[in-house]
């Protein structure tokens, strides 16, 4: 692992000192804990990004207003609903979700973010979630309580931590997100956590660096959701100087937290609704890096390319008809294309292969395809997952 870090066995959101958590179940789900509580010791520092979707859920719309302080203490989200497209009414419930959280908590209710997921334009029952509140007890095992509340059509939850043996400190995060998954800032819920004392200015530089190259370069279906919500949480518990942009401690911690976003990314990707292989797209040879993420990002949201992927199918020509409308400059002549290092196409022309060797190659977890537009330096990759006939199904009765 690169720059001293290390992945923590078992490690979760409340990996890093000072963070708590826990969640119970509270009835907006049918069955399993769709409510819980991430709360530090003391006041942190906190970065967001949240949805781009003109629609923006009530919880958002709360988050965009609490962020700006710059500082808060408490993260509480619920799962089955995502009061969203709710009005007044809505807002209103994200706020009172907050003083009810602070109360568990025993801080000030600004100190609290809100987040939710579920289904949009119905209402939070909020008696359900005053009852529910009640019996949350947070511990610094509750990561893993709350990485299992926030999930609606996950299949596994979704956690992680990282310690950095040169910087001292620990990352942990917890994430959902198997549909509705297409970002352009930030995409289904994801909470992150760190003991690590780091300057504002610098937290959410760093955020926005390590979602560009992680949970922006994912795509399940295409669609960004209503609910979008990325948060970092800094309570520097672990001590030390604070971390600032231009010192090495800087360096250091980015690639810890692009290390654990990446490695977050993949796990939902992986999980995606009815998928049952992972897919990553690597872009060589662009002219710049905006252009080789927008093919990357083209390729691995192509209905076609997933689905060809699914039947195990070595149709290339549809990774290359995606990668031509994907607007950026492609000249054919060019064009190289790997599948699991078997070289499909060299300098624009198609190479022979062996159909059944490919077939095997696409029939495992995780199919690697390389691309190398040969028109530049720029690299990027992207992450998906097949499309099969289970997705369908899963969206074709989701409120029902």
């Amino acid at each position: 692992m690169e720059a001293g870090v290390e992945f923590i066995p078992s490690g979760t959101v409340t990996s890093p000192k000072g963070f708590r958590a826990g969640a119970t179940y509270a009835g907006i789900k049918k069955k399993g804990p769709d409510l819980g509580i991430l709360a530090s010791e003391v006041p942190c520092a906190v970065a967001g990004l949240l949805t781009t979707n003109r629609v923006k859920a009530a919880p958002v719309l709360l988050c965009q207003q609490r962020l700006a302080a710059g500082r808060a203490r408490v993260v509480v989200a619920n799962s089955g609903c995502a009061n969203a497209f709710t009005g007044e009414q809505g807002l209103s419930d994200a706020v009172e979700m907050a003083q009810l959280a602070a109360e568990v908590v025993g801080v000030s209710p600004e100190e609290v973010l809100v987040a939710s997921t579920g289904v949009i334009g119905q209402p939070l029952p909020m008696e359900r979630l005053r009852d529910g509140m009640r019996q949350i007890k947070l511990s610094p095992d509750g990561g893993h309580e709350l990485a299992r509340a926030i999930m609606t059509t996950d299949t596994v939850p979704k956690e992680a931590a990282v310690s950095s043996h040169e910087g001292g400190f620990i990352i942990g995060g917890v994430a959902k997100g198997a549909g509705m998954i297409h970002p352009e800032l930030a995409t289904f819920l994801c909470f992150l956590a760190t003991d690590a004392k780091v300057d504002i200015d610098f937290l959410k530089f760093s955020l926005r660096q390590a979602a560009d190259i992680s949970f922006n370069m994912v795509s399940v279906d295409g669609d960004t959701s209503t609910n979008d919500t990325l948060l970092l949480l800094a309570n520097g518990q672990a001590g030390g100087e604070t971390i600032s942009s231009g010192t090495r401690q800087a360096e250091v911690f980015q690639e810890a937290l692009s290390q654990l976003c990446i490695h977050l990314a993949k796990a939902i990707a992986r999980d995606g609704e009815g998928a049952t292989k992972l897919i990553e797209v690597t872009v060589e040879g662009a002219p710049t890096l905006a252009e080789a993420k927008r093919v990357a990002r083209t390729v691995t949201s192509s209905p076609l390319v997933k689905s060809a992927i699914h039947g195990n199918d070595p149709n290339w020509g549809r990774i290359v008809a995606a990668a031509g409308r994907s607007g950026v400059e492609v000249v054919e002549k060019k064009i190289d294309l790997y599948l699991d290092g078997i070289c499909l196409v060299k300098a624009g022309r198609p190479q022979p292969f062996v159909r059944e060797e490919a077939m095997r190659l696409l029939d495992k977890g995780e199919v690697s395809i390389v691309l190398n537009l040969n028109l530049g330096s720029a690299s990027a990759t992207a992450w998906g997952c097949d499309l099969s006939e289970e997705y369908v199904t899963i969206n074709s009765c989701y409120t029902t």
